[in-house]
């Protein structure tokens, strides 16, 4: 019994089953619901997402801040937060240009897998009684919906992604660059892109969230193909958003592209690293837990 309830939890875990169902509402709840069972399982026993004015306690704690009803629901001591340690100020950057809505078939756009879990990770915060804004671009900003924690919100935050369509070019730099003169207050940044951009260009302007004080999670978006290069056989290779048509020989080129792939990816890596900012290179087929699991670590971090 046990075995099927955790093999139902992980299916909604899973990007490809999750597509399948019409309502982005619906994905998002399932997903977290998936998420939180199998958290209750798992090595991270510190993270609280059912209770969001809750941690657990820690030595040196005040005594009189622990909850004794918790305790008795629970057998683990709890204390309450205050308001202004528990809340926490998010915004959600979405990549919508025309390369986001790549897929090599056996696998989601990487602009459906964003937007997927842009609102899982939007009802998972709010949950927590968290602020979430969502900001969207392609080569400038299309949309901004300021942080809020009202239950209403989501709803706000669903409509949007739910319109979302790849489009026009990407200017990844200058989109982010514009965003961070935007936005004044302080918080966490969630990037979702594939950020098939000039490196240097992107890195700066990632760099510039941390010069304004912003914490910063990179999660960055690629289809399987994209990074593994299955093909064997001649094909035209069409770039998405300039519609510019290279006829290669995938033998010929497969090497390099993985070595050039793994070079660029890694240097991504290795400059995030450096600047403090949080580093998550994803395919369209990571299971959801994934990036919801980096993203308590570092709001545990936080704290």
């Amino acid at each position: 019994m046990v075995e099927r309830l955790e093999h139902r939890e992980r299916k909604f875990l899973d990007p490809l089953i999750v597509s399948k169902l019409s309502s982005l509402d619906l994905r998002a709840r399932l997903v977290v619901e998936g998420f939180i069972a199998g958290l209750h399982r798992s090595p991270y026993k510190g993270f609280s997402v059912e209770f969001a004015e809750h941690r657990q306690y820690m030595p040196g704690d005040p005594i009189k801040n622990i909850d004794w009803k918790v305790y008795a629901r629970r057998d683990r001591f709890y204390v309450k937060e205050f308001e202004e340690e528990t809340n926490l100020r998010a915004y959600i950057l979405v990549d919508a240009s025309a390369s986001m809505g790549y897929s090599s078939g056996a696998s989601v756009t990487k602009l459906h897998y964003a937007c997927s879990l842009a609102a899982a990770l939007s009802y998972l915060m709010l949950r927590q009684q968290d602020s979430v804004g969502l900001l969207t671009f392609t080569s400038s900003i299309k949309k901004y919906i300021p942080p809020r924690s009202a239950k209403g919100h989501l709803n706000i935050i669903m409509t949007e992604l739910e319109r979302l369509t790849p489009e026009e070019t990407t200017n990844v730099s200058k989109s982010l660059e514009l965003l961070a003169r935007r936005i004044r207050r302080r918080g966490l940044i969630i990037l979702f892109s594939d950020l098939m951009d000039d490196q240097a260009s992107v890195l700066s302007a990632v760099k510039h969230f941390r010069y304004r004080k912003h914490e910063v999670i990179v999660f960055h978006l690629l289809d399987e193909s994209e990074m593994s290069f299955p093909f064997e056989e001649e094909l035209a290779f069409v770039d998405m958003e300039t519609q510019e048509e290279v006829i290669a020989s995938s033998r010929q080129i497969g090497a390099r592209y993985k070595r050039i792939i793994k070079n660029w990816t890694a240097e991504y890596k290795r400059q995030c690293h450096e600047h403090l900012v949080e580093y998550a290179l994803l395919s369209t087929s990571t299971p959801y837990d994934v990036a919801l699991t980096r993203y308590l670590e570092k709001r545990a971090r936080l704290h």
